[in-house]
């Protein structure tokens, strides 16, 4: 044993190189896969098996408690990884194994050192590593699922909502214009909610490496923040004011995405702030930027919730000065569209000035048409 432990070491290097060769003529997704990628966590694995067989001496037995110890840690950040990645399927990731293992038993062999007894121990430490990776993989893959699920159907209820208000007053009395102006926003937002739903029907059938759907276009951003200040103004009782210094802002953005974005912060703006002060829209041209903001007077973010309120599916408690539930779940889409065209977010927010969030969208940071982009857990 102490002789194939001495080999391993010896050609580590060798033995991981020759491993993702053989896996990039095996497992397809590997084939466009970087290298830096495919290693991850892989040397440590290695290190593992090694470190198993290098103990067996002393306990002459494989022990599974030893097993465990071992291997469940990288193991398990491997399954992770793979889930990350695009592409990867559990039989893709069960077969790197079983590559991993008769790599290292042609080495052992070639250097004479393949005993029974080695094979035994390399073969049960393989076998307990597909079992950890396998494990976290599902476990990720689902973890993802329904964290969108919940995101979309989170952000289904303010267009619903918007829909039903627009519908109680919709009364013909008032003529016949007021009542199309009306009948149009309930329709509009029954039709966002149409495409959350199928948004939603999507993330059922979510693989490792996916994510949400964005559908880029070359389009006025400035027109998404009209048509959010109109059905705003018309559904919530507070002022809302919107300031632009232009009338045109292009480029290529997903217009939904970015409604969707508005809305949130408005909504947020409208439970969390104070009741009788106007809320403000913004957008600001910066060359190949566009920044869109959305401020409120109210009570502030506390300075640690700041750091962490667009985690993915943060659920601290919210600080609404109306007894509402937390903003939870909706700015975590605010991150992955902002991370989508390139951009990022801000926040401002303190007791004298209000609260202020903000995105920044690179204008053209992809070409016009579909594209899936992963969630980053």
């Amino acid at each position: 044993m102490k002789d194939a432990v001495e080999v391993l070491k010896a050609q580590k290097e060798n033995i991981i190189n020759s491993w993702i060769r053989e896996i990039r003529k095996d497992v397809s997704v590997t084939k466009h896969t970087s290298r830096i990628v495919l290693r991850d966590h892989v040397p440590q694995l290695l290190d593992d098996v090694i470190g198993i067989m290098d103990k067996f001496e002393k306990f002459k037995v494989v022990q599974e408690d030893l097993i465990h110890h071992e291997l469940f840690e990288n193991s398990m950040e491997h399954g992770r990884h793979r889930a990350a990645t695009k592409g990867y399927t559990l039989e893709q990731i069960l077969r790197e194994y079983i590559i991993f293992d008769k790599v290292i038993s042609k080495y052992l062999g070639d250097a004479n050192v393949h005993s029974p007894e080695v094979a035994a121990v390399i073969k049960y430490s393989i076998e307990n590593a597909m079992l950890y990776s396998g494990i976290a993989f599902n476990e990720s893959i689902q973890e993802v699922r329904q964290k969108f699920i919940a995101l979309v159907a989170h952000d289904m209820r303010n267009p619903i909502s918007a829909a039903l208000f627009a519908m109680k007053m919709m009364k013909y009395e008032e003529g016949e214009e007021r009542f199309e102006l009306v009948r149009n926003m309930a329709v509009n937002s029954l039709t966002r909610s149409v495409e959350l739903i199928e948004d939603l029907l999507d993330s059922i059938t979510l693989e490792a490496g996916e994510g949400m759907t964005f559908n880029f276009a070359q389009q006025n951003i400035v027109d998404c923040l009209i048509a959010v200040h109109h059905e705003a103004a018309e559904s919530y009782s507070n002022e809302i004011i919107l300031a632009c210094e232009k009338g045109e802002i292009g480029g290529v953005f997903d217009g939904t995405m970015v409604r969707r974005v508005i809305e949130n912060f408005v909504s947020n703006a409208i439970k969390y702030g104070s009741e009788n002060t106007p809320v403000t829209l913004s957008c600001i041209d910066r060359e190949e930027m566009v920044e869109l903001s959305v401020h409120n007077f109210g009570n502030p973010i506390p300075p640690d919730r700041q750091e962490r309120i667009f985690n993915f599916l943060n659920t601290s408690n919210g600080s609404s000065s109306r007894g509402l539930k937390s903003r939870g779940i909706g700015l975590s889409l605010v991150k992955a569209v902002a991370e989508a065209h390139g951009g990022e977010l801000k926040l401002h927010s303190n007791e004298s000035e209000g609260t202020t969030f903000t995105i920044t969208l690179n204008k053209h940071y992809h070409e016009p048409g579909k594209l899936r982009l992963a969630l980053k857990i």
